[in-house]
Order: structure tokens, then sequence, then C-alpha cells
């Protein structure tokens, strides 16, 4: 009975390792099936967290970039309404231009006979004044009459030539002169010195100052004058030339005429 009794406890315990090392079995096989649930769970985990990732760099970016419109057109639209001001400013002048341009057309209208009218009324002065600086004067009306056919040149600059050329005229009858220049007289050309005292008196002495002589404005002609005048007109020239400190000579100077 002992022996069947330890053989029973033998057999038993056999059983018992039996069940143990196939319980232990199943249990690994279950671990190991865990385990790879486990790996599979992580591996989808980290392929979801790179995804999400991705979507949230991805969302970062348009955001990023929704901002970066966002300014953009903020700055088109102050821009395109600025635009707008500067457009309508310059509508504005172009209104104004077109405006200014019909009035300039009818000024011009009135200016541009005037102006003419300006130039042939100094040509006819010119010609009855006394006559010094004649070829001088004579291209400066010249001058003028030509510019007045230009279409290259503004009204403005027109007038602006014609009134030079009217203050010019106007110096003459306030200042002195002295010049050499060509005299023209029966039929021969001489060189001699001009005197000029504003409007009112022309003189001319020969350069060997043997001859002197005056224009007189009534009769339109030269008038020799004597010798007591030599040293005067002489001494004028010096003055005008500066040559001379200013002082008082004599000299023949015609009465003004009754208007």
């Amino acid at each position: 009975m002992k022996f069947m009794g330890r053989t029973g406890v033998f057999v038993c315990a056999v059983w018992l390792l039996a069940s143990l090392t196939s319980a232990y079995a199943s249990d690994k096989d279950k671990l190991k099936s865990s385990v790879k649930i486990q790996e599979t769970v992580e591996k989808s985990a980290i392929s979801s967290q790179k995804k999400i990732d991705k979507i949230s760099d991805a969302t970062e970016r348009m955001l990023t970039e929704y901002k970066l419109i966002l300014r953009q057109y903020d700055a088109l639209h102050g821009y395109n309404n600025q635009v707008q001001k500067i457009v309508n400013g310059q509508q504005q002048e172009l209104d104004s231009m077109e405006f200014q341009l019909t009035e300039i057309d009818t000024t011009n209208q009135g200016v541009i006979p005037l102006m003419s009218r300006m130039v042939e009324t100094m040509k006819k002065f010119i010609e009855l004044d006394v006559p010094f600086l004649p070829k001088e004067r004579s291209k400066r009306i010249n001058e003028l009459t030509e510019l007045l056919d230009r279409a290259d040149v503004t009204v403005s600059e027109k007038y602006r030539r014609i009134m030079e050329a009217y203050q010019v005229e106007m110096e003459y009858g306030r200042t002195i002169e002295a010049y050499t220049g060509d005299l023209k007289k029966d039929g021969n050309t001489r060189s001699v010195d001009f005197l000029r005292i504003g409007r009112v008196a022309l003189m001319y002495q020969t350069l060997d100052k043997k001859e002197t002589a005056a224009w007189d404005q009534q009769a339109k002609s030269w008038q020799i004058l004597t010798e007591e005048y030599r040293k005067p007109v002489s001494e004028g020239l010096k003055i005008a030339k500066k040559q001379s400190p200013p002082n008082l000579i004599k000299l023949p100077i015609s009465a003004p005429e009754k208007l």
C-alpha cells in the first residue's frame, strides 16, 4: 500500500507538473500574443501620431499662410485705396487742364493777334526813332517776326520775348552809350564813334576827330557841328565808355516837339 501510495503520489505529481507545463505553455502563447498585440498597437499609435504630426504641421502652415494672406489683403486694400485717391486726383487735374486748355485757346485768339500788333508797332517805332544801333534793333525785330510763326515755341515764350524787346527799347531812353559803327553818307561808308544820350541826342565823331555831327530828327539828316562841339563830344564819348568820370558837358540837344 505504501508503494502504491507513493506511485499515486508520483503520478499525481507528474500530472500536476504536466498540467503546470501545459498551463505555462498556454500562458506563454497568450503572452506572446499580447506582446504582438501591444507591438501592433504601438506601431499603429506611432503611425497615427505621425499622421497627427503631419496634419498639425499642415494646419500650422495653412494658418501661417492664411495670416500672411490677410496681411497682404490689408496691404493691397490700403494700396488700392491710395491708388484710387491718386487716380481721382489725376482725373481732377486732367479736367482742370482740359478747362485751362479751352481757356487758353480762347485767350490765344486774342493774344496772338495782339503780339503781332506789338511787333509791328515796335518796327514802326524804330523806323521813326533816332537811328542808333540800326543793325541790332532791326535784327531783333526780324527775330521776333520769325518767332511768331514758329509752332515749336509756346505763346507764353513768344510773349516773354516780345516784352523783353520792349524792355530793351525802354532802357535806351534812360541810358547813354558809345559805340563804333559804320556810317553811310554821300555814297561812302566809314567807321565813326557814335554817342547816344537817351533818345534826345545822337552824335558821331570821326576816328581822327576832324568831323563831328549830330542827328536832326526833324530833318532826318546829319548836321555837321562847329568846332566848339568837338571837345565836348569827345569828352562825352569817354564818359559813356567809362574812361572818364561823369561831368557836365555842352552838347547840341534838340528842343522837345509840341504834341
